[in-house]
């Protein structure tokens, strides 16, 4: 049994948005990953003000809410990549199925 029998006359769609984003993915991902890096490091010059225990939990805080940038980021990135993927693999060759006849369909139980 062949399980990979090609549709005849069956034309690919061609590549759309798809192929632009997953190519401008790795640049959102480190874009995405350095900026909040560099944020928290600019953060521990320009968090001055108060005491040194207020100092430091403003500081603390702020490098957790970039940690919990840098994740969503990744995810989104993750999220959209595997969204064109699926859109790539939905425009690729289309296959035929094998046929299973149902030995009931030409009468219907009622």
């Amino acid at each position: 049994m062949n399980w990979l029998k090609k549709l005849p006359g069956f034309q690919r769609a061609p590549h759309g948005f798809e192929w632009r984003l997953l190519r401008l993915l790795p640049h959102i991902l480190l874009a995405g990953t350095v900026l909040p890096v560099l944020m928290a490091v600019l953060a521990r010059f320009l968090l001055t003000h108060g005491s040194a225990a207020e100092i430091e939990r403003h500081i603390q805080t702020f490098d957790f809410v970039m940690v919990g940038l840098v994740i969503f980021i990744w995810t989104a990135v993750l999220t959209v990549a595997i969204g064109c993927v699926i859109v790539w693999l939905m425009k690729g060759p289309a296959y035929v199925a094998d046929g299973y006849e149902v030995p009931h369909s030409d009468k219907p139980k009622v």
